[in-house]
């Protein structure tokens, strides 16, 4: 993780560690059966350094029906990526698995470890921001309403139903947050980079 390590759990340091370091993980809702499927990075196509960056090719699996289902990079212009951001993977468009309504919202993560780096900044009484560009790092573009302290209980049992659903696997089992589709935080975009033959 880009946090340096918490000794005090009543204090967050953060070191302005991007959303995309959760990105090689994502669970998701399984266009097939509706149970919990993992979006990774092909390994066949990128190298183990990249693992976790948004720019490379992607696999859809549910280990519940078998269902796979890749994603490239593509386009008349050099295609190198998409927005990170929303209830939705930015690749194959599909519900995160981990979303809860929470105080009139929807609280979202893409994994495990994205909880519980959540979690530990919302609990936190003293927020330290590194020097780093505000609206670089993951925890300064989150929304107003998951810092504030009035909200802190609701936001951290929030995160919690997060942690619960991520042990389970069952189509049953689908959050009901998962079926909004009003809720995505940001129109779907892809990043291009110059090169392509129509720069």
């Amino acid at each position: 993780m880009d946090s340096e390590p918490r000794t005090d759990p009543a204090r967050h340091h953060d070191a302005g560690g991007w959303l995309a370091r959760f990105a090689g993980r994502m669970l998701v809702v399984c266009p097939r059966c509706e149970g919990r499927a993992l979006v990774i990075p092909r390994p066949d196509l990128c190298a183990p350094e990249h693992l976790a960056s948004p720019f490379h090719a992607r696999r859809l699996a549910c280990g519940g029906c078998g269902a796979v289902a890749d994603w490239n990079p593509g386009g008349r212009a050099r295609l190198v990526g998409t927005v990170l951001g929303g209830s939705e993977d930015p690749y194959f468009r599909r519900p995160l698995w981990l979303q809860t309504r929470c105080a009139g919202h929807i609280l979202w993560a893409y994994n495990e470890d994205h909880v519980d780096e959540l979690s530990a900044y919302v609990g936190a009484r003293l927020r330290e921001r590194g020097g780093v560009r505000p609206t670089m790092a993951m925890f300064a573009r989150l929304p107003v309403w998951m810092k504030r302290s009035d909200r802190r209980t609701e936001v951290l049992a929030g995160l919690d139903t997060l942690r619960e659903l991520a042990k389970r696997t069952a189509p049953a089992d689908r959050s009901d947050a998962a079926y909004g589709r009003g809720d995505r935080s940001r129109a779907h975009r892809r990043l291009y980079v110059r090169g392509g033959p129509h720069d």
